[in-house]
C-alpha cells in the first residue's frame, strides 16, 4: 500500500504516547444528573488529552465515533498547538492561525489528524466504525490517513451527504455535498454482519381482496437484469400470456412462482387480473433496507434548517451565529441507526454545537435504546453552546420563531414581465385581504383581521414567493436524561506525585496504570480502595497500594510486604498478582514463590518534601 508522507509526520507517528494522562474531573453545577462518570460525558478539554483520558474506561468499548473535525478550508483560522518538541512544530505554534496564505496547512492538518485518529482506533470496539465528514479540500487526504491507519480493507464507503439545497451564484460550482468517510475497525465484509439495515418506510396498506392475514402493500414481480431460468410466460387470470418487461426478469424461477400464487397466495393481479403481477407484502415481511450512498437533505436534514434550530434553542447566545455549518441532528441518527446497538456507546471528539449527543438522545427517544454519548469540546464555548444545548433538549426550552404561510408562488418569466402590472395587482390585493393595504407593512386601521405580523415578499431562483409571517413562542418539551460535564485534571506525573505536588485520587491513577499495565479498561464499580484493589484482568489481579496522602505515602505501609502479598492468595485465589507500590520488603525469590509480580512507583517518593 502506498504510504502517505507528509511534512511533520516523523514527530507525530508516536506522539500519542507521549501525550500525559489526565483525570476527568466532574462539575457538577455544570452537569444534569448528580455528576456521574460512567454515564453520558460532555468534555471541556484538548481533544487529545481528552482520547487519552478516555483510554483506562473505554478503550475496545466505543461502537460508534462521529467526527467532523476542521475542513481546512483556509477561511477557519483554526489552530495547531499539539507540544510536539521538534524545531518544526515549535515554529509552526508560532504561525498560528493556520489560513489560506499558510502553504503548509495540509500538512498540519495531517500532523493535527494523525494523532487523534491513533487514539480513536484504540478506542473502537471490535464492531466499531469511525465516520468522518469533510468536503473537497481533504476529503482525498481524509482517505489516504484513514488507509494507512485503519488499512485499506476497513473502508466501508464514502457517502454524498446533500448538505445544501439553495444555490450558491457566488462560487464556480454551487456546492451541494459533503463526504462521510466510514471505516470499520473489522474489514468490510466482517462489518456487514453487525451494520443495521434502515428501517423501511410504512407505505400505504390496504386488503383489497380480503386476506385474512390483513392489509398488505405490493411490489412488481419483476427484478432488473437478465436471468435465464427466471424467463418463462405467465397466463394472467384474465388469459393473456405474458413475458417479463424488457430488460428485466421475473422475481422467481418458475416453481417458485407457482409456489407462491397457489400455496402462499402471495400475488397479486392487478387490473382485474389482466395487469402484471405483484408481490404481496405484510407488514411482518418487512426487514430493512440496505443503506445507499446519496443522502438526500430530506431525508437526514440540511446545515441551513440546522443553523435555524440551533438559533432556537439558543436565541439568547450570540455566539451561536458564528457556526456557519452545524450538523443536522437528523444526519447523526441515520448514522446512529446504522452503526450502534441499542446500548452502545458514541464519541465525538470534534463537537461543536453538539449535534451528536442530540442526534443520540432523539434516537433513544425514538427506540427506547439505552445509548451513551461522549463529546469533548476544546473550545471556551463548550459550557454555554455545546452543554447548554443539550441541557435544554434534555430539559425542554421556550422556543420563539416564525411561522410561516405561502400565499403566492409564481415562475417570473418573461411574459409575467411584460404583465407585471397584473401581477402587482395580484400581490396589493393579497396584502389589502391581510390587512396590509397600500404596500404599507405596518397596521394603517383597516378593519380586516390580520392573521400576520408581517408579509415577506421576495425573488429567489426565479420565483416570485408571498409569504404571510407571524412571530410564535411555544414551549418545547425536553427528551429527558443526563450527563456529566467534565473538564481535565492535572497530567499525572509519577514524579510530581512522589513529591507532593499532584497527588490524584486513587481511581484516576489505579484506572491509568491498570490499563497500561494491561490494556484492559476498570470497571469504577469494582475499585476497593480502601484494599488497594484495582480489578482482574485476564491473566492477573491488579492491585495498588497508594492513599493520596503524603504521610501514607512516606509511610512503611506504602510498600509491598511479605504478609500483604501472601494475604492475595486468600483474596483473590486462581490468577498471579500485580502489585504496584513505592518499594518492596521482599526479595525476588519471595516475589516469586508468592506468584506476585512488583511494579515499582519511583523511588523519589521516600525524599523529603
Amino acid at each position: 500500500m502506498p504510504e502517505l508522507v507528509f511534512k511533520g509526520k516523523e514527530y507525530v507517528y508516536n506522539h500519542h504516547l507521549t501525550v500525559p494522562y489526565r483525570p476527568l474531573v466532574p462539575d457538577v453545577k455544570k452537569s444534569v444528573g448528580p455528576g456521574d462518570l460512567s454515564g453520558n460525558l460532555i468534555i471541556h478539554g484538548d481533544n487529545l488529552h481528552a482520547l487519552k483520558s478516555l483510554l483506562p474506561r473505554y478503550a475496545g468499548k466505543v461502537d460508534l465515533i462521529f467526527i467532523d473535525p476542521p475542513y481546512n478550508t483556509g477561511n477557519e483560522n483554526w489552530a495547531y498547538n499539539d507540544n510536539v518538541n521538534s524545531p518544526i512544530m515549535k515554529e509552526w505554534l508560532k504561525s498560528n492561525p493556520v489560513n489560506g496564505e499558510d502553504m503548509l496547512r495540509h500538512d498540519k492538518w495531517l500532523c493535527m489528524m494523525w494523532p487523534r485518529l491513533v487514539l480513536l482506533r484504540e478506542l473502537l470496539s471490535e464492531r466499531g466504525s469511525l465516520w468522518m465528514t469533510l468536503d473537497d479540500n481533504e476529503v482525498h487526504r481524509g482517505r489516504e490517513i484513514l488507509d494507512e491507519i485503519f488499512g485499506e480493507d476497513s473502508f466501508v464507503t464514502q457517502i454524498a451527504w446533500q448538505k445544501r439545497t439553495s444555490r450558491e451564484n457566488r462560487a464556480v460550482f454551487s456546492p451541494s455535498f459533503d463526504h462521510v468517510l466510514c471505516y470499520s475497525l473489522a474489514n468490510r465484509d466482517d462489518w456487514k454482519a453487525v451494520r443495521n439495515l434502515l428501517e423501511v418506510a410504512e407505505g400505504a396498506e390496504s386488503n383489497q381482496d380480503g386476506d385474512d392475514r390483513g392489509p398488505w402493500s405490493s411490489v412488481p414481480f419483476s427484478a432488473q437484469g437478465y436471468r435465464k431460468n427466471q424467463q418463462y410466460p405467465i397466463t394472467t387470470p384474465s388469459g393473456r400470456e405474458i413475458k417479463p418487461p424488457k430488460g428485466r426478469s421475473w422475481g422467481a424461477t418458475e416453481a417458485e412462482f407457482i409456489r407462491l400464487r397457489d400455496v402462499e397466495k402471495r400475488i397479486y393481479w392487478p387490473r382485474a387480473g389482466d395487469g402484471l403481477p405483484r408481490f404481496k407484502q405484510f407488514s411482518s415481511d418487512r426487514k430493512g433496507i440496505v443503506p445507499q450512498t446519496l443522502w438526500l437533505a430530506a431525508e437526514v436534514g440540511d446545515t441551513e434548517r440546522s443553523k435555524k434550530e440551533i438559533l432556537s434553542i439558543l436565541p439568547d447566545v450570540p455566539e451561536v451565529e458564528d457556526f456557519h455549518a452545524p450538523k443536522p441532528k437528523e444526519l447523526v441518527s441515520r448514522i446512529v441507526e446504522i452503526a450502534t446497538a441499542p446500548n452502545s456507546i458514541v464519541l465525538d471528539s470534534f463537537a461543536g454545537t453538539g449535534s451528536t449527543a442530540h442526534g443520540v438522545i432523539r434516537t433513544n427517544a425514538q427506540d427506547g435504546g439505552n445509548r451513551k454519548f461522549i463529546l469533548v469540546e476544546c473550545e471556551d464555548y463548550a459550557d454555554r453552546i455545546t452543554a447548554e444545548r443539550i441541557r435544554r433538549v434534555i430539559n425542554g426550552y421556550a422556543f420563539v420563531g416564525t411561522k410561516r404561510e405561502e400565499l403566492l408562488r409564481q415562475n417570473i418569466t418573461w411574459s409575467k414581465l411584460q404583465k407585471a402590472d397584473a401581477l402587482l395587482k395580484e400581490v396589493e390585493a393579497i396584502k389589502a385581504r391581510e390587512g396590509f393595504a397600500n404596500g404599507d407593512l405596518a397596521d394603517q386601521g383597516t378593519s380586516v383581521k390580520k392573521r400576520f405580523d408581517k408579509i415577506s415578499i421576495k425573488i429567489e431562483d426565479g420565483e416570485l414567493r408571498v409569504e404571510g409571517e407571524k412571530k410564535i413562542s411555544e414551549r418545547v418539551e425536553g427528551l429527558g436524561g443526563e450527563f456529566t460535564y467534565c473538564t481535565l485534571g492535572a497530567a499525572i506525573d509519577a514524579e510530581k506525585i512522589l513529591s507532593g505536588e499532584t497527588l490524584p485520587d486513587f481511581p484516576s491513577l489505579g484506572a491509568w496504570l491498570y490499563h497500561t499495565a494491561t490494556g484492559g479498561t476498570l470497571d469504577p464499580t469494582r475499585i476497593d480502595p480502601a484494599n488497594f484493589y484495582l480489578g482482574e484482568a485476564r491473566d492477573r489481579h491488579v492491585w495498588l497500594i497508594y492513599r493520596p496522602e503524603m504521610t501514607f505515602l512516606k509511610s512503611i505501609d506504602a510498600a509491598l510486604t511479605l504478609s500483604f502479598a501472601k494475604s492475595l492468595r486468600e483474596k483473590k485465589p486462581g490468577k498471579p498478582h500485580l502489585v504496584f507500590a513505592a518499594a518492596k520488603f521482599m526479595s525476588n525469590k519471595q516475589l516469586l514463590e508468592s506468584g506476585v509480580e512488583f511494579a515499582s512507583l519511583p523511588f523519589g517518593l521516600y525524599r523529603e518534601v
